[in-house]
Formats: structure tokens, C-alpha cells, sequence
């Protein structure tokens, strides 16, 4: 009778992602512009202010660089607009 050899499943680790998502600095900040407004008037001196967007997730995936492709598709397809966002990505176990 011939061997059947099964081949291990991938195992899969937990993983975190922290996703840091920012406007490009082509695009123009509104929300950015009206804090800083607000600071100005609270009596704070600031440059300028860009406000973006901190995901946090976590996802199983065989490993690290895995897990940062799928991460990438994610924040391409929905968690940030490619056309006027740029997001970074951090994973950690």
C-alpha cells in the first residue's frame, strides 16, 4: 500500500497591525486648518497641523511579511484612499 504523505498546515500566528494613515502633503487639510485656527486662538503658536486616521487590527497570518501583504490590500482597497492618502504600516506578533 503506498505512503500518503499529508503536508503540515501553515501555522498560522497572531499578529498586530498599527496603520498610521495621513493625507499627501499635496492635498489640502480643512480639518487640519481648523485646529490649528483653534489652537491660535487658545494661545498656542504652531507651524500647521495634518490630521489623519490610527487603525489598530489584529489578523492570523503563517508570517510577518504575510501578514504586511495583507495588511497592504486592505488599506488599498478600504482602510485609506490611495489617490490621496499614504498610510504606514507596522506589524508586530
Amino acid at each position: 500500500m503506498p505512503k500518503i504523505f499529508i503536508s503540515p498546515r501553515p501555522v498560522s500566528q497572531k499578529y498586530q497591525a498599527k496603520i498610521h494613515v495621513t493625507l499627501r502633503p499635496s492635498v489640502l487639510d480643512p480639518a487640519g486648518v481648523a485646529v490649528k485656527s483653534g489652537l491660535e486662538q487658545l494661545g498656542h503658536s504652531v507651524d500647521s497641523v495634518r490630521i489623519g486616521k490610527y487603525i489598530e487590527l489584529s489578523l492570523d497570518a503563517p508570517d510577518a511579511e504575510t501578514a504586511r501583504t495583507q495588511v497592504d490590500a486592505m488599506c488599498d482597497r478600504l482602510l485609506a484612499n490611495p489617490v490621496i492618502e499614504n498610510y504606514a504600516i507596522e506589524i508586530s506578533q
